[in-house]
């Protein structure tokens, strides 16, 4: 027997759009959906993956409960209700003690995290975060202070830009497959591509100017060329005039950045950057100063993003064909989206969060994603009150949070750890219950409501039944709410009692994604008027150069510029990126990614490389000053000399994870923990490590 099942792809968090075949209850092939504009049936190495992560024998294939020290990987495995039970129990105890706010969620953002937010809420407990946070939390904050609106509210339309400008987003390595497939199209008929990053990467190769600048010093680079537009008057003068809020300040405030200073600063070329300016500018509104898909780098993250915003206000490219645009929702063409468990009722909660989101500490970050990195920070200083219980969705703390060491020592503090998980991931690892998750394949998801220039929603749906003793972990959390006294909040025995639930109301039923995988709330593309039709949430209802979310709590639209510092002579500042071929810490023991790249290396300038005697392929010691580990050298000319890279997401440490077990080194265990104060972000390139011969 053989079908076709259309569905979403889970290997990333980009959720692409799939057709997976089916035959005799084994998945045989997997390719892009080819009824979504821009998939073309194309996936990417990952999504290509798929079948190695669903028939791996090495992932989780049972409850499991621990039975030796933390960390020690010793576990028995157990039925669901005794898992489930034993965490019902711990729970209630800890609930009971220390109030439900002592209980924290952390999770890889999903389909399913409206009913994560709905396990807190019903306990009282503000403390739920994401990934996101680790990721892009300062690119939330810079797009709310100048245009009220989140990132993830912003979309790109590549497929029409005539120039992009990349700042490390390494758009051909860390994939989204609909985003590389619109942007390759522009740029076969005609669109031009700058990058900017310390290291050579697969996207500089593909760039028509590339800039090797010097590390941290992307903000000074902005600066001059803010300069030299409005010196030069190369912006859309007329959208500026209506739509800006601040630019007399942001002139007064830019005259001294020149481009001959950011020259001292960079190491680019006073004429290059004025070249590119005026290039740029021929070319707008129809340009893209790209804002980041990770901005998480340095502590002063939240200004570095409003700098490649302001350009792109500059140019007019604010909701604008070939630049950006705001993702419209189902009510624009008069229909509704699909409901979530978090519209519900629930007890008022009166606490801070754990990580002091929304108080004087971290008064801008977005609470719904949090900050993360603060975690080990609350446990160990009990501030603002002890937490007792961690509960990780498909997130590990160990592999994502800067000073690996720092989060073990606080994890060691806390009376239970609950990992819900489809590998063994280190975090599972360091759990004292562990409760598997069906892959992606093996189960039907919440609704994933898709706006943008066409809303629509699309549905994973299940294609094989499960291989082993899995659950759903929507399921998984309604079972164990039921044991904590919460279970009115999940009305619904299963996933497709779930789904229907949130379809009520929208006029379409289950059956209606069968045929394509989605559906549509109408047929065209759907941008404002620029002339009168702009829809900024900021105060003022205009972009915000001098940002009233900055300024009253306490915080300077326009900093002046702090020269980044050079490592000192034994020293590097550490890099860290993508490849590819792995998702964050997820994918490395994936048996088709793992044998295509297995292990991280550390990229070395050649020439510090050889004063410090060290040859192409060697093994090193890189030290911080909160971590070491030996790995592999790349001495190459590609990299900046100033700085070392390091591919994220490897050193692992669950041995049941083999393939990866030991392989490379955790950039976790090195980087220090240290935020962006403002946005939110932890700052993961503000560390300088040391390389030493091993």
């Amino acid at each position: 027997m053989q079908k076709e099942v259309y569905s979403l792809c889970f290997m990333c968090s980009i959720r692409c759009p799939i057709k997976v075949k089916v035959k005799d209850g084994q998945v045989t092939w997997i390719e892009g959906n080819p009824y979504v504009a821009g998939m073309e049936g194309s996936l990417c190495p990952r999504g290509a993956a798929g079948p190695s992560l669903l028939y791996d024998d090495q992932r989780l294939q049972s409850p499991l409960i621990r039975v030796g020290k933390r960390g020690e990987g010793k576990f028995r495995k157990a039925s669901w209700d005794e898992a489930l039970d034993m965490v019902g129990k711990k729970l209630s105890t800890i609930i009971d003690k220390h109030g439900g706010h002592s209980v924290v969620l952390g999770e890889r953002t999903q389909l399913a995290t409206h009913a994560s937010k709905t396990f807190l809420k019903a306990i009282g407990s503000p403390n739920h975060f994401t990934h996101d946070a680790l990721c892009k939390g300062s690119v939330n904050t810079a797009c709310r202070s100048l245009f009220g609106y989140t990132d993830g509210q912003m979309g790109v339309d590549y497929k029409n830009t005539k120039h992009i400008v990349l700042y490390g987003r390494n758009i051909f390595e860390s994939i989204s497959v609909k985003e590389v497939n619109n942007l390759m199209y522009a740029m076969e008929h005609g669109a031009k591509m700058t990058y900017i990053d310390p290291r050579v990467t697969v996207t500089a190769t593909k760039a028509h100017r590339y800039w090797m600048i010097r590390p941290g010093t992307d903000l000074a680079l902005n600066y001059a060329l803010i300069n030299v537009i409005l010196n030069e008057r190369l912006y859309d003068a007329a959208y500026v005039d209506k739509w800006v809020e601040g630019l007399r300040e942001l002139q007064d405030f830019i005259n001294p950045y020149t481009p001959e200073w950011a020259e001292k600063e960079t190491g680019i070329a006073a004429e290059a950057i004025v070249e590119l300016a005026r290039d740029v500018s021929k070319d707008k509104p129809s340009v893209i100063f790209h804002f980041g898909y990770r901005g998480a780098s340095h502590q002063n993250e939240i200004y570095l993003r409003r700098s490649i915003l302001i350009l792109n206000a500059l140019m007019g490219s604010l909701e604008s064909k070939g630049g950006f645009f705001f993702k419209k929702g189902p009510g624009v063409e008069g229909g509704k989206p699909a409901r979530k468990l978090t519209e519900q009722k629930f007890p008022k909660i009166e606490v801070p969060r754990f990580d002091k989101v929304g108080t004087k500490e971290f008064p801008l970050p977005d609470p719904n994603h949090g900050v993360g990195q603060m975690l080990p920070h609350a446990i160990l200083n009990q501030d603002p009150y002890p937490i007792k219980a961690f509960i990780a969705y498909r997130f590990d703390p160990i592999g994502s949070i800067p000073d690996a060491t720092l989060t073990k020592k606080a994890l060691d503090k806390l009376d239970l750890i609950v990992a819900i998980d489809i590998n063994y991931s280190d975090i599972a690892w360091y759990a004292d219950v562990v409760l598997p998750e069906s892959t992606y394949l093996e189960r039907t998801d919440c609704i994933q409501q898709a706006n943008g220039l066409k809303p629509q929603m699309f549905l994973r749906k299940q294609a094989v039944a499960p291989r082993y003793d899995t659950r759903d972990g929507a399921v998984i959390l309604k079972q164990i709410a039921e044991r904590i006294g919460t279970g009115q909040f999940f009305p619904y025995e299963n996933i497709d009692e779930l789904v229907e639930w949130q379809l009520e109301g929208t006029g379409f039923k289950m059956e209606d994604f069968s045929a394509k995988g989605f559906v549509a709330y109408g047929k065209k593309q759907i941008f404002w008027d620029r002339e009168n039709g702009l829809k900024f949430k900021t105060p003022s209802g205009k972009i915000e150069f001098k940002s009233s979310l900055l300024e009253d709590a306490g915080f300077e639209s326009f900093p002046s510029y702090e020269p980044v510092a050079k490592p000192p002579k034994d020293r590097f500042r550490l890099v860290v990126g993508r490849v590819a071929l792995h998702t964050h810490v997820s994918t490395q023991n994936n048996p088709y990614l793992n044998e295509l790249c297995g292990e991280n290396v550390l990229w070395m300038n050649k020439d510090r490389a050889s004063e410090l005697g060290i040859n192409n392929g060697d093994s090193v010691e890189v030290a911080s000053k909160v971590g070491k580990g030996q790995i592999a050298v790349k001495a190459t000319d590609l990299i900046h000399p100033e700085t070392v890279f390091m591919l994220h997401g490897f050193g692992h440490q669950a041995d049941k994870a083999s393939r990866s077990f030991r392989k490379g080194v955790s950039d976790a265990l090195i980087q220090e923990n240290v935020s962006d104060k403002i946005g939110g972000s932890p700052a993961l390139h503000d560390t300088f490590v040391k390389v030493t011969p091993a």
